[in-house]
């Protein structure tokens, strides 16, 4: 294995990259990815010493050399459908280790002037909504892998939806990653745009149905106009030896609603940066979290809500189990500026540790700097209620039936926010699966 350095592996390789564009290199375009490849290499990888990533370590990550071109692969729809939920893909878009795959998409009738398209599309094309917005919420000037994907940006999901119109159905988006022997890197970058009085929900999910090697490095940024209604749910379920870092940056506009539901199993390393920002008064924000965890795995969670402006209400609650040696972060930050009058913000973090290996750090913080505003925050870290069990157990009920519905149940506070039933079905089968064997 090669000992490049991380930094300099990267930049060595841009022209490798360069050439798989085959000659999608608009002017405009390149010239953003250009300027963020300069940036890249002004910046510094993170250590435990930066206070950003004070508990996570990302020397497992740095130390390999990804290989800039992921393989080609012929997935069959079967590997797909191993990630589908029964009766829901009604717009599904599917990327194969970074390729859009029209073949497996599929795209029923949508509402006129509504575009749901891959990335590269939107960049042969120089969309002028992908010109106004792309980069504009994910500032890559102070992020090393923000700066990474920006400047190996070639693909993703592109959607629109124009002022007063809705997407009925849910947008379903698959990245799936079959790595097999070789270790290659993914860079998705998406951009969803709903402009005033719109609604969509979108599915972003991460997956993998191998035990391959790779880093999928994601940047999502998501434009909520005055009135519209944005539902996200991210489902991350990556390889168990893969690395997975996410970002994804909200600019919210007056009266608007945004709903975050992450639900996280996969990776051997994954951290999320979340940031939802208030731009105009009335605004609405609720981010949901789960997490499940085992042997060695590490989850962090880096979120903030960013109250610029008074009338607005944010709800976050984020959920973890870990097991065996699992180690899991949340640092989670409410920011309520001067202008904030009126602000409701409500924060939790509750984890539970199903061994004495496993480890939780969490740091719920409040940063008020209005004198009108109803604040709150919380965090629990501990092992099943043994009073519960105990009355279970008195109830006829064995010790891991009695162990499996209280987690269920703990679970369930996140899972039953989410409005898609199929999703909740998906996701409850996922946590049958791995509780009650």
């Amino acid at each position: 294995m090669s000992n490049v350095d991380f930094k300099q592996w990267f930049i060595e390789n841009f022209q490798s990259f360069e050439k798989s564009l085959n000659g999608e290199k608009t002017e405009s375009f390149h010239k953003i990815r250009k300027d963020a490849l300069s940036k890249f290499s002004s910046l510094n990888i993170p250590t435990v010493k930066d206070e950003e990533w004070k508990y996570t370590n990302i020397s497992p990550v740095v130390k390999y050399n990804f290989s800039v071109v992921p393989p080609k692969t012929d997935a069959a729809p079967e590997i797909v459908g191993k990630f589908l939920f029964d009766k829901l893909e009604h717009h599904l878009l599917v990327f194969i280790n970074g390729e859009f795959r029209k073949d497996l998409s599929r795209l029923n009738e949508l509402p006129e002037k509504v575009e749901v398209i891959n990335l590269s599309s939107a960049i042969k094309n120089n969309h002028p909504a992908l010109l106004k917005h792309f980069g504009k919420y994910a500032e890559d000037s102070n992020n090393l892998f923000t700066a990474l994907n920006s400047a190996y940006t070639k693909d993703g999901a592109f959607i629109l939806v124009p002022k007063g119109m809705v997407i009925e159905d849910p947008v379903h988006i698959i990245f799936l990653n079959i790595a097999g022997e070789e270790k290659f890197i993914t860079q998705p970058r998406n951009l969803f745009i709903a402009e005033n009085n719109s609604q969509v929900t979108i599915i972003e999910h991460y997956a993998s149905d191998d035990n391959g090697i790779y880093l999928s490095n994601s940047v999502t940024e998501i434009f909520v106009g005055e009135n519209a209604v944005v539902d996200h749910i991210k489902l991350q379920e990556e390889s168990p030896k893969a690395f997975h870092i996410g970002r994804m940056e909200v600019d919210q506009e007056r009266s608007s609603n945004f709903s975050s539901h992450l639900i996280s199993t996969g990776a051997e390393f994954s951290r999320n940066e979340f940031t939802t920002r208030f731009n105009g008064e009335g605004g609405e924000s609720m981010l949901n979290g789960l997490f499940m965890i085992k042997d060695e795995q590490f989850f962090d969670a880096h979120t903030m809500i960013d109250h610029a402006m008074p009338h607005c209400n944010s709800h976050e609650h984020y959920k973890g189990i870990l097991q065996d040696k699992a180690r899991g972060v949340f640092n989670g930050k409410v920011m309520v500026r001067p202008d904030a009058q009126k602000t409701n913000a409500f924060q939790e973090n509750n984890s539970i540790l199903l061994s004495d290996d496993a480890v939780m750090n969490s740091k719920p913080q409040l940063e008020i700097f209005a004198d009108d505003v109803k604040c709150s925050h919380g965090a629990t870290v501990g092992k099943l209620d043994e009073d519960a069990k105990f009355y279970l157990k008195t109830r006829g009920i064995g010790e891991e039936a009695a162990t499996a519905m209280l987690i269920h149940a703990f679970a369930s506070d996140v899972i039953k926010t989410i409005k898609i039933e199929a999703l909740r079905e998906y996701l409850e089968e996922i946590i049958t699966k791995r509780f009650n064997q």
